[in-house]
C-alpha cells in the first residue's frame, strides 16, 4: 500500500532501519523443509499499511539458530504477536 502510514501504524513505522525480534501468531512454520518457531530477528528495510518487511532476516530454528535468509521477508502486521528492539549479537535459547 502506498501513502501515508496509518497512526496505528507507526509503532511499526519508527522501528525503520534498527534490528528487532519479531515473532508470529503461528505455533510453528515450515520453510526449506524444517519446521520450526516463528521467531526471526532482523534490520526494518520497509514498513507500508500492511507489512514490515526485514532485511537481512535470521530465522531461529533449533538446528541452525543462526540461519540468514537469503532474501528479504516480509510479515503481515496482524499477524505479529509480539516485536522489540533486538541486539543481534544476543544469545537466546531454543528450547
Amino acid at each position: 500500500m502506498n501513502g501515508p502510514i496509518l497512526d496505528e501504524n507507526k509503532l511499526f513505522e519508527e522501528m525503520l532501519g534498527k534490528t528487532i525480534l519479531l515473532v508470529t501468531n503461528s505455533k510453528q512454520l515450515s520453510i526449506l523443509g524444517q519446521t520450526f518457531r516463528p521467531i526471526f530477528t532482523g534490520k526494518v528495510a520497509e514498513c507500508t499499511n500492511g507489512f514490515i518487511t526485514l532485511y537481512p532476516v535470521i530465522i531461529k530454528m533449533h538446528n541452525a539458530p543462526f540461519y540468514k535468509f537469503p532474501t528479504p521477508l516480509s510479515f503481515p502486521l496482524e499477524q505479529i504477536s509480539l516485536f522489540t528492539e533486538f541486539d543481534p549479537d544476543r544469545k537466546i535459547p531454543l528450547i
